[in-house]
């Protein structure tokens, strides 16, 4: 990533979202505030987890690497689009704005195998209820978390090993609120249709092979439900996967408007929005989607303050 021989730029300059001081000072709030809703929410996610004996389920257990995923996600981005939202400079260096890229594209794409291999896990526990047990081990989970984070590795160091080939000349100023990929490729002084193409395939391969996962495993839930008889029967199965599904549609709704269209109906304002909507608002919302729909996890705050204050009586 520190390779200047392919550079005359020392550093980048992120424009962000807007010239009005006003207009910049409600979002430093805004995004402030969705911050702290964001760590809180995760990190009390991961501990409830954690600390609450009957939530150690394959479910739970992936949701807790997502919440750690999404609190990552959010600190890479979040605090410099706040320092760059009040600071009169908005320089990032030449290896932090690589180093950004990586760790986005790398959260990013093991995000999307997580929620295919939860898409699995809601799969076999509506269509194969009672071998459950047997199919989601221990062993299966841990080596379904471990993929999504050598995917989402390999990936994000293809995406900057061919990004560190390209040459930057003379521009250093990037329309965006961070270090994309698009964006850094538009800056370029060189012909990047070879770098595009490659990036392009193995994203995008992975992420329509994770896409064909959980459609396949919705498909199948959506057989299952409908064979079910009675009514009661059908909502309860399907309310063990409506977080997920959820989950799943607000975050490839936002990264297929922004990623996957033709160049010809490219628009940096709304690219922008959808920008904010997955990488800062998102991570807020995953945990308020599992936890507010879920009775399980109200149950375990509920258990965990409880014996919190049996213990503090005990004293």
């Amino acid at each position: 990533m520190g390779r200047r021989n392919n550079t005359n730029v020392p550093d980048f300059i992120l424009m962000g979202l807007t010239d009005s001081e006003e207009l910049r000072l409600v979002l430093f709030y805004l995004f402030l505030l969705i911050y702290l809703v964001t760590v809180l929410g995760n990190t009390g996610m991961i501990l409830i987890i954690r600390l609450d004996l009957q939530l150690q389920t394959p479910m739970y257990f992936f949701l807790s690497h997502l919440s750690f995923i999404d609190l990552s996600y959010s600190s890479i981005i979040t605090p410099k689009t706040l320092e760059n939202l009040i600071a009169s400079t908005k320089h990032i260096s030449f290896g932090g704005c690589f180093a950004q890229m990586y760790f986005f594209v790398f959260l990013g794409i093991t995000e999307c195998i997580l929620l295919s291999s939860m898409a699995y896990d809601r799969y076999v526990a509506i269509c194969k209820p009672l071998q459950y047990p047997v199919i989601m081990s221990p062993s299966l989970c841990r080596f379904l978390i471990t993929v999504s984070y050598l995917i989402g590795f390999s990936n994000s160091l293809i995406n900057v090993l061919f990004m560190n080939t390209l040459h930057f000349c003379d521009s250093n100023v990037v329309h965006h609120f961070f270090c994309d990929t698009s964006p850094i490729l538009a800056l370029s002084c060189t012909d990047t249709r070879d770098v595009e193409t490659m990036i392009f395939i193995v994203a995008g391969s992975t992420l329509v092979a994770s896409l064909i996962t959980i459609s396949a495993s919705y498909a199948s839930i959506l057989s299952t439900i409908l064979k079910i008889n009675s009514t009661s029967g059908k909502l309860k199965a399907f309310s063990t996967c409506a977080s997920h599904l959820l989950g799943v549609t607000i975050f490839y709704g936002t990264i297929i408007f922004t990623y996957l269209k033709p160049r010809s109906s490219y628009s940096l304002g709304k690219d922008q929005v959808a920008s904010v909507f997955y990488t800062i608002v998102i991570p807020m919302l995953n945990p308020l989607i599992y936890s507010l729909r879920n009775k399980e996890v109200i149950k375990a705050v509920i258990r965990v303050k409880q014996k919190r204050e049996s213990t503090r009586n005990l004293r």
